[in-house]
C-alpha cells in the first residue's frame, strides 16, 4: 500500500505520544507550545495521563492505542528501544494509513532492523534521536527548555519519503531544537557511543570510584557537579541503551582508558612537558567544539 505523504505541518494535525515520561512529556509541550493543539498521549500509568491531562499538554490519554491511533497522523514513541517494537506488534492493524512514526531512541542499529520487520507497509517511520534529556524520571520533570538551540539526529533509511523527512525537520525546528543532521546508523551509533554513553559510563565511574563516608559533598566545587550531574542515570534505560550499543561504546572505553594512560604514565614520570602538551591538545580541541 503507497504511503500518502503529509507534506508540511499542519496546526489541526492529530498527534500521540506514546510515552508520557519526560521525554515525551517534553515533546508535548514543546508542540503545545508551537501551536499543535491536538495531541494525545497514550501511557501504561494513568496517574501520568492524568497529570498532563490537567496540565493542558494533552487533550485526552489513554492506556493503550487502539481508540487513537486510526486518526493519527504523527505518532512520536518515547519509549525504552525494545518496548517500541513490542507496541507495534501489538498495534500493528491499528495505525492510520500513511501516518508518521518517530521515535526519540538513543540507539539505532539493532533498533531500525527490529522495526522494520514488523512494521507496516503503509507507515513510514522517520528514526530520530533529540540531543537533549533529564536525568530525573516522569511527566513531573518535563519542560520544553530541555529542547531550546539543541541538536536533533535523524537516521534515514531507503524507504523514507522525502516530503515526510522534510516535514519532520519543519517540526522538529518548530519545536525549538537549534540543529538537525541526518546521518546512517551505523554513524549514529558510533558517535553517540562517544558523546553520550561514554560520558554516562564515566560519570558513573567517577562517583562510584569516591571513598565511602568521606562526605565528599562537602568539599565538590564546579568541576565535580557538572562532571557527575549525568550519575543520577536511569539504570532501566541506560543498562539496555550500554548493551544494545555494546561494540561502539566498548571501542570509546578503549580509546579513553588509552588517553588517561597518557596522562596517567606522565605523572609517574614526572613528565611535566607531555601534561602539558596533553592540556594544549584538549583545550584547542574542546574550543573547536563551540564553533
Amino acid at each position: 500500500m503507497k504511503v500518502i505523504p503529509i507534506k508540511t505541518p499542519n496546526k489541526d494535525m492529530t498527534i500521540t505520544i506514546v510515552g508520557l515520561g519526560v521525554i515525551g512529556g517534553s515533546f508535548a509541550m514543546s508542540l503545545q507550545e508551537a501551536g499543535y493543539h491536538n495531541i494525545y498521549g497514550i501511557d501504561i500509568d494513568q496517574n501520568t495521563l492524568d497529570k498532563a491531562k490537567a496540565q493542558r499538554i494533552i487533550k485526552e490519554g489513554y492506556t493503550d492505542g487502539k481508540t487513537i491511533l486510526p486518526t493519527s497522523d504523527l505518532v512520536i514513541f518515547s519509549l525504552y528501544p525494545r518496548l517500541v517494537h513490542d507496541f507495534i506488534v501489538n498495534h500493528r492493524t491499528f495505525f492510520k494509513d500513511g501516518s508518521i512514526l518517530t521515535d526519540a531512541t538513543g540507539v539505532k542499529k539493532f533498533f531500525i532492523a527490529d522495526i522494520m520487520e514488523v512494521l507496516p507497509n503503509s507507515i513510514d517511520f522517520i528514526f530520530g534521536h533529540p540531543m537533549a534529556g533529564r536525568e530525573k524520571r516522569g511527566i513531573d520533570f518535563a519542560s520544553s527548555s530541555v529542547y531550546k538551540g539543541a541538536n536533533y539526529i535523524l537516521t534515514p533509511i531507503p524507504s523514507n519519503k522525502k516530503e515526510n523527512l522534510d516535514f519532520m525537520e519543519s517540526l522538529i525546528m518548530e519545536m525549538g531544537f537549534g540543529r538537525i543532521t541526518r546521518i546512517s546508523a551505523d554513524y549514529h551509533d558510533e558517535l553517540i557511543a562517544f558523546t553520550s554513553q561514554l560520558p554516562h559510563a564515566i560519570a558513573v565511574s567517577l562517583v562510584n570510584s569516591d571513598v565511602e563516608g568521606r562526605e565528599t559533598g562537602k568539599f565538590t566545587g564546579d568541576s565535580y557537579r557538572e562532571l557527575t550531574r549525568i550519575a543520577n542515570i536511569n539504570e532501566d534505560l541506560w543498562s539496555e541503551l550500554f548493551l544494545e550499543n555494546k561494540e561502539p561504546l566498548l571501542k570509546s572505553i578503549q580509546q579513553f582508558e588509552d588517553q588517561l594512560d597518557l596522562i596517567k604514565n606522565a605523572i609517574k614520570t614526572d613528565d611535566s612537558a607531555a601534561l602539558k602538551e596533553l592540556f594544549i591538545k584538549s583545550t584547542k580541541r574542546r574550543e573547536q567544539l563551540d564553533k
